[in-house]
């Protein structure tokens, strides 16, 4: 046998759709990196991953039949302990030697090395290289063992007795090196090269795959199974694009990645038919259409032009007859209960106001240690009503406690009680129902966002306020009880919470305080302890840290700019590139370097007053220190008050010479204490004077 081409392939039933992917993923890599670890595949192999509904299998490049002998030296025991003092082997060194093949004559042959403190013998050999079967029954078996199994079922074999775990019941195992049946096992099955197609449309029951180079193409056309995730995935999309453009009109299908995953995993051989339902329910808000035809039904819907849902909508089939009629109808009376469901609560919940379901909030419990929805409603209000008025506004004050106080009467709503997604997008809706106008209608739809990373703000001030009282409510809410996230788990979503604060902050560019706005949410909770405001306040700095991170700054960078706790978090950006256009002057190493120095004597000293006396001053380099301060910090200071950060920070520049000249000729601590609480002084003003923008130490190597 020679280097070949390895396809390995487990055939079992419908896997789990939303899994699949990762699972197919999994079963490739580990299998791959398992048979390099064990030098049957090559560090240039390549592996292609399948997975369709049925089947999980890998192809592997370039394998060997057996992987290349190894040198092995194995320590065998101390010297002291295998030989005598006549350097005789003893009983334990030869029974050592036979139990590994060897004899007396080996012991020649051993090396002596130092281990530890002690002198210990080793015994070189070379270990043959593993057999494609073995390596590969090792490998199948590490790969199994590692599929992210989301819930394992247990089932019998055929003899009636043998209980197997898996994800799903396995019917076939193929293992083929070349045209080479490979002797494996799993899950009660032994390989061949056997395989079964498509349920309803290959042309035999089963599938021979010649070699492992045919599989695929094999599989197309005996099986009718497109059986790569990505091949199937692109020819989904083909469709449906094809289909799109014979509606005509501009038509195009809703762009959801999950649902193409979902629906790739789905089926094997994929056919998109068009269907449509009766134009009168389009009267029903298009999220509750899109979302019950997505969610319930796995269709994509089709929009126009403009982006508005039309009656139209696309079903990816698993079967391909050739009359479609009957499988277009079918889908059509299955969506059609679904669509009267979405308009008959539409009409239900648009007979009630939100204002009328304002009070049934308070039986609607929102956690055991916060009280209701109704309580917690009140406490958005109140952080509304202070940050509304702090905007400038008693008009926004007054609009937002509107938009706060029915910003969860949605919650009691048919719709939303049947489609939680929907939640604050009704409300948005019905606010528009009930007059109360778009500004607020628009706030209640809004009060929810940012749900997920990269989602869009709020789009008016309105929604803005009533956004940020929600989320600071949430977090100040669960810290005062204790419910912090821990490691990966995070139930009630906090850090998206926190970074939704941040995000509003800082690309709004709002004056507000954030100390002031967490201690003024944290008010509300009468369990808040001690401490909990400087723990919510480092919880979202460090989700503020996270997020300008993955935006291209360097860690030094944030570190710098956040170790001052900028409560304008607007201000975060201009202190970042002026630090970073700091950081670039040829003078920069050597100052941050001097100020990481001034700020560890000033930690150490007794407390430093930043007051100089002039007469005082007794060393050349410390009056010109004194001096340059001087010039420089009252320029500096006006330039950071005015908001030009990279400026203040570049005057500073100036100092590099006389800071040098202060530590190569002046003694801090000198013996005399006016002199040496003077000096202190004086690194006082200077620290005061330099870390205004940033903590400028941060950036010292």
């Amino acid at each position: 046998m020679s280097v070949q081409n390895l396809l390995v392939e487990l055939f079992v039933e419908e896997l789990p759709p939303k899994a699949l992917k990762k699972l197919g993923e999994s079963f490739a890599g580990v299998l791959l990196e398992q048979l390099k670890a064990q030098g049957l595949a090559s560090p240039e192999s390549k592996v292609t991953t399948f997975a369709s509904p049925r089947r999980l299998a890998a192809h592997v490049t370039a394998v060997s039949p057996q992987g290349a002998d190894k040198s092995v030296s194995q320590k065998l025991m101390p010297v002291s302990v295998g030989l005598d003092a006549s350097g005789q082997p003893t009983p334990a060194l030869l029974k050592k030697l036979q139990a590994l093949g060897a004899d007396a004559s080996a012991v020649p042959k051993l090396k002596r090395q130092v281990d530890g403190k002690a002198e210990a013998l080793f015994y070189d050999s070379t270990a043959k290289g593993v057999t494609l079967a073995e390596g590969l029954q090792k490998a199948l078996h590490e790969s199994l063992a590692k599929l992210p199994i989301p819930k394992v079922m247990t089932y019998q074999l055929a003899d009636g007795w043998t209980d197997v775990k898996f994800v799903r019941p396995a019917h076939a195992l193929v293992a083929l090196h070349g045209r080479d049946v490979v002797p494996i096992q799993a899950l009660g099955l032994s390989a061949g090269r056997v395989t079964g197609g498509h349920r309803f449309e290959a042309a035999a029951p089963t599938v021979s795959i010649p070699d492992a180079d045919s599989y695929a193409a094999t599989l197309a056309k005996e099986g009718a199974v497109i059986a790569g995730f990505a091949e199937r995935r692109a020819e989904i999309e083909r469709q449906l694009r094809d289909a799109a453009a014979k509606v005509g009109g501009g038509a195009r299908p809703i762009e959801d990645d999950a649902l193409l995953d979902e629906v790739t995993a789905l089926v094997e051989r994929p056919n998109v038919l068009t269907c449509q339902f009766e134009r009168e329910f389009l009267e029903v808000p298009q999220e509750c259409l899109i979302l019950t035809m997505k969610a319930n039904q796995k269709y994509f819907p089709l929009l126009d032009a403009g982006g508005k849902l039309t009656n139209r909508f696309l079903v990816v089939s698993n079967i391909r007859p050739q009359d479609p009629s009957a499988v277009i109808g079918g889908n059509e009376r299955v969506v059609r209960p679904r669509l009267a469901d979405a308009k008959f609560f539409f009409d239900q919940d648009r007979k009630k106001s939100l204002e009328s379901r304002v009070t049934g909030l308070d039986k609607v419990v929102y956690h055991n240690k916060l009280g209701t929805q109704g309580e917690r409603m009140e406490r958005v209000r109140a952080i509304a009503k202070v940050i509304g008025a702090q905007l400038g506004s008693d008009h926004l004050a007054h609009e937002a406690d509107v938009a706060a106080r029915l910003a969860k009467a949605d919650l009691l709503t048919d719709m939303v009680g049947e489609f939680p997604e929907l939640q604050g997008i009704m409300g948005g809706y019905y606010a528009r129902h009930d007059g109360l106008g778009d500004d607020v209608a628009a706030a209640i739809e809004d009060h929810y966002r940012p749900r997920f990373a990269g989602d869009a703000l709020p789009r008016n001030d309105i929604g803005l306020v009533v956004a940020l009282s929600d989320k600071l409510e949430t977090l100040a809410g669960l810290f005062a009880i204790g419910q912090l996230p821990t490691g990966d788990k995070d139930p009630f979503a906090l850090r998206r919470h926190a970074l939704g604060v941040v995000r509003m902050l800082m690309e709004k560019d709002l004056p507000l305080e954030l100390g002031a706005l967490v201690i003024e949410s944290l008010g509300l909770f009468p369990q808040a302890q001690p401490g909990t405001a400087d723990q919510l306040t480092d919880f979202i700095y460090e989700r503020l840290a996270g997020l300008l991170r993955e935006q291209g700054y360097s860690a030094q960078e944030v570190e710098a700019v956040l170790a001052l706790r900028p409560q304008r978090l607007g201000d975060v950006a201009k202190r970042l590139a002026a630090v970073r256009a700091f950081a670039a002057l040829p003078e920069a190493p050597a100052l941050a370097a001097a100020n990481k120095r001034i700020g560890n004597i000033l930690k150490k000293a007794e407390k430093a007053d930043p007051h100089v006396n002039p007469a005082l001053l007794k060393e050349d380099a410390e009056k010109a220190l004194h001096a340059a301060t001087q010039q420089v910090a009252p320029k500096a200071r006006a330039q950071f008050e005015s908001g030009d950060y990279t400026a203040s920070l570049q005057t500073l520049a100036a100092l590099r010479g006389p800071v040098d000249a202060f530590f190569d000729g002046v003694m801090v601590n000198a013996e005399e204490t006016d002199l040496r609480l003077n000096r202190l002084g004086l690194l006082a003003t200077l620290h005061q004077a330099m870390n205004r923008v940033a903590d400028l130490s941060r950036l010292a190597q």
